[in-house]
């Protein structure tokens, strides 16, 4: 049996995203900054994976209830900072 894994941290690092940039309306919400976005974050971050829906219920409830969720923000926010001050859509 082939068990899916998700990296939870990237789930909400994709779903807190749209609310920071709503917060930097001069920031380029194209998908290349998106991923560009993530990335840096993602590698500020320790991952957490789970395989099963109980451990995603139980990891995403430890993040709401734990400084991780603020650790994702602010590597979110500085990520934004980042991408904004050298955007790289139209250079690959």
């Amino acid at each position: 049996m082939l068990y899916k894994l998700t990296n939870v941290i990237e789930v909400f690092v994709f779903d807190l995203m749209d609310s920071i940039l709503k917060t930097k309306t001069e920031m380029c919400t194209c998908d290349k900054c998106k991923a560009d976005i993530a990335a840096v974050a993602l590698n500020q971050l320790k991952p957490r994976y789970v395989t099963s829906q109980l451990g995603d219920v139980i990891t995403r409830t430890e993040i709401m209830d734990s400084d991780l969720r603020t650790a994702i923000v602010v590597s979110l926010t500085e990520a934004v900072e980042l991408v904004a001050k050298s955007p790289r859509h139209g250079r690959d």
